[in-house]
């Protein structure tokens, strides 16, 4: 897929600030659809098909969670980017706890949104790896397909997005290895300051959730250095 394809859904209630990211991005050669508050934004998603949803947070009618929430029930797999003014912890690990896959505070460059906007994009689009043969990875009592972004266990299957399936594809290359934050930060996301405070620890606990049936998988948290994912011989099968 060429660049000059790519739809992008832009959801700000400030005309200034919409009219300025639109038109950058149009200069950029992707296909914009802009929208001023939540209820257009929901409107527009169900009428068509985007790669990509820029989402300020503080928005008329239905605020940018609630919208992302409505957009995760239909689409798991879509990049959301939260445009946000609000500084709090509380509100970045929320809006990644919804289904976000990063956050912009503002005031932010544009050089610094259409850098995260290629890095999702390209994520998002990238080819199967040409070293794998296996297009299904095993792991403990569950089958977890990197590219359908699925995992599942005794027929009950779960779409992961596409951050999730990225993270969880990274732990399984590297199975009873001690992983340091920064080195899955800058690995899976590209940058070790991708994260503030306990924002990593979000993704985490949803592998743990997803996981959580099969007691001989391990997130092991190490205070202080990382995290250590495993699976053990399930013995009662022996």
């Amino acid at each position: 897929m060429k660049e000059s394809t790519y739809k992008i859904l832009l959801v700000e209630d400030d005309e200034a600030l919409r009219f300025i990211v639109k038109d950058n991005l149009e200069e950029n050669n992707y296909e914009v659809s802009a929208a001023e508050d939540g209820e257009i934004a929901l409107r527009m998603f169900n009428e068509s098909t985007f790669d990509l949803i820029i989402l300020d947070v503080m928005l008329p009618k239905i605020d940018g969670f609630q919208v992302a929430e409505r957009i995760r029930t239909a689409d798991q797999q879509t990049p959301i980017i939260f445009l946000t003014a609000r500084s709090m912890t509380e509100d970045k690990i929320k809006g990644l706890t919804i289904g976000g896959d990063d956050y912009i505070p503002k005031p932010f460059s544009m050089e610094e949104l259409l850098l995260k906007i290629k890095i999702f994009l390209r994520r998002s689009f990238a080819q199967p790896d040409e070293n794998s043969t296996l297009s299904t990875i095993k792991i403990g009592n569950f089958i977890f397909n990197p590219e359908e972004l699925s995992l599942s266990m005794d027929g009950e299957v779960r779409t992961l997005t596409l951050k999730e399936a990225e993270l969880l594809r990274f732990f399984t290359a590297h199975q009873n290895r001690v992983l340091s934050r920064n080195e899955i930060l800058e690995k899976v996301w590209g940058s070790d300051d991708y994260f503030l405070g306990r924002s990593l620890d979000v993704f985490i606990s949803r592998l743990r959730k997803y996981l959580k049936d099969d007691t001989t998988i391990k997130i092991t948290n190490l205070h202080g250095v990382g995290f250590r994912f495993s699976v053990k011989p399930d013995n009662s099968k022996l």
